[in-house]
């Protein structure tokens, strides 16, 4: 907590600096200027690369796949859009990163390797409910457990027939 309370202040003092150094240099009005372009490129880019990742999210679940790479590229993507909106040259540069696949996925890999595989054990060390059932999974060399089902109606009366007293 105290982490995030600290890059809100950290961030807004470094990106004031930034942007003072830049117009002391290229002007007011070009760094004004800069801020604005950056901005809408990073929307074009927010839009492009999102609507590719809902594609591949989409792809990876109706193969039956957990889209593990692919949501944390869109929290990314989100991320770096909010990012690349906030005035500074900071940000925009973090929104960059996190919008550009070529630096975007190498990125989420490491983050999915290091602390995912954290996240999903236990504090024992031993694998969650989720890790356990991935690792059961058809996909991944599991069992399948055949059986059989019933379907149960609704009644004119709107019960279950499982609901009705047996005479």
């Amino acid at each position: 907590m105290r982490f995030l309370l600290m890059l809100f202040i950290i961030i807004p003092i470094i990106e004031m600096v930034v942007l003072i150094e830049v117009g002391s240099i290229i002007g007011s009005l070009g760094t004004i200027g800069l801020v604005v372009v950056t901005a809408v490129i990073g929307l074009w880019l927010f839009r492009l690369e999102g609507l590719a990742t809902f594609q591949r999210v989409q792809n990876r679940l109706a193969q039956g796949e957990l889209p593990e790479t692919e949501l944390l590229e869109g929290i990314m993507l989100l991320v770096g859009g909010t990012l690349l909106l906030t005035p500074g040259f900071v940000t925009d540069t973090i929104g960059f990163i996190c919008l550009i696949p070529v630096l975007r996925r190498p990125l989420a890999q490491w983050i999915l390797r290091r602390g995912f595989a954290r996240m999903i054990h236990s504090e024992d060390g031993q694998p969650t409910g989720f890790e356990q059932r991935a690792a059961s999974s058809p996909q991944n060399g599991g069992r399948t457990i055949d059986g059989e089902y019933t379907e149960h109606r609704k009644t004119e009366k709107g019960n279950n027939n499982f609901d009705q007293p047996k005479n």
